[in-house]
């Protein structure tokens, strides 16, 4: 007769599929609560139930029919046959990995992102081809979202090795883990990039529907609320209707921003409101809001520095008189810029450089 040396979640279960109970109908037959079996299964082969809760599964297997007892042996060996075929299941020190985690988001931060790379690559590395506990396979998404990140600051958005790579594979990570939030999260990144990448309107498009998705907390239904403004402002198509629609989404932002004291991110809504001003040819407004973003600002990291000149660099441009000092600065910061490998900010200035380059030759032809 088949028998049970030591009982764990894995055997339990195995025995209540074996007898067709669900979850409630074989907690009643061994007399114990629905959630203690839930919690068994849950927890499989790392969990031990009670002596008492051994014997009384001991004497429930004993009193099983003879098919009952086939389909419990025949269930014990494809799990031992599937287990003994997979992969050994890895259990690093998660404690290091997070630490590691931890430290890269540091250096990223501070733009170094060679040593940042290094350290998440690393860990990737290792994870690649190999079977993971629920927590390992946590961090490989956590892991490649960081990725994401330090390649979409460098400018790398699209292709192998790109920050739309790394978050599409983390948004296959933690749709399998049923992180609902996280994938929301991912989801408005990838709508970043494409941004990023030139893809305006159907990123205003896909901002407004992440603006109100529940998935997401409060911040970053309030971050896509922004980004919808940032996206318009960019529209080929502006117009007083895109201005104003813009003008909304970020003035809607800046208020929930500061309902849920994020001053940071209440500077950064400044200065997109400043660039959509700009944008409806309005530089004295931008003037404006560019100086609440410049007092206000919190953030020192080279990126956000480049950001901040990039954008008062613009407005500069747009009044003759400053106009020199407005290529000077751009000039500077274009500098920093690639100091700093902020690929995509470099190719930014360009771009706002050869438009001032083709303005300043067209008044001079008049």
């Amino acid at each position: 007769m088949q028998s049970v040396v030591r009982w764990t979640g894995a055997e339990a279960r195995a025995l209540r599929l074996a007898l067709r109970f669900s979850v409630r109908g074989f907690a009643e037959h061994l007399g114990v609560a629905v959630r203690t079996v839930s919690k068994w299964e849950a927890e499989g082969g790392r969990r031990q139930p009670r002596p008492d809760m051994q014997a009384a599964l001991d004497t429930v297997l004993s009193n099983a029919s003879p098919v009952a007892r086939a389909r419990f042996a025949e269930t014990l060996e494809s799990k031992r046959t599937a287990v003994s075929a997979a992969p050994a299941l890895v259990r690093w020190d998660n404690e290091a990995w997070t630490d590691d985690l931890d430290r890269a988001r540091s250096y990223a931060a501070r733009q170094n992102f060679v040593l940042a790379t290094r350290l998440i690559e690393r860990w990737l590395g290792r994870a690649d081809g190999t079977r993971l506990d629920e927590r390992g396979v946590y961090l490989r998404g956590r892991s490649l979202v960081l990725l994401g990140d330090v390649q979409r600051d460098q400018g790398h958005l699209g292709g192998p090795g790109s920050a739309s790579a790394a978050y599409a594979d983390a948004h296959r990570v933690f749709s399998g883990l049923g992180g609902t939030t996280r994938v929301g999260q991912i989801e408005l990144l990838l709508t970043v990039v494409s941004e990023m990448a030139g893809q305006i309107e159907e990123s205003a498009l896909r901002y407004r529907g992440l603006a109100d998705d529940v998935r997401l907390s409060p911040l970053d239904r309030a971050r896509a609320r922004l980004w919808i403004g940032t996206a318009l402002s960019k529209s080929r198509m502006f117009d007083q209707d895109t201005f104003d629609a813009a003008i909304s989404a970020i003035g809607s932002a800046i208020r929930e921003f500061e309902s849920l004291d994020e001053p940071d991110e209440w500077s950064v809504a400044h200065q997109k409101l400043a660039l959509a001003h700009l944008a409806a040819g309005r530089p004295d407004v931008a003037h404006r809001q560019m100086d609440v973003a410049v007092s206000t600002a919190r953030d020192d990291s080279p990126l956000q520095r480049v950001k901040l000149t990039t954008a008062r660099a613009h407005i500069l441009l747009n009044d003759r008189a400053t106009r020199d000092d407005g290529l000077r600065l751009l000039a500077s910061t274009r500098a920093e810029a690639l100091k700093h490998r902020l690929v995509h900010q470099a190719a930014s200035i360009d771009r706002i450089s050869k438009l001032a380059d083709g303005n300043r030759n067209l008044a001079r032809a008049k």
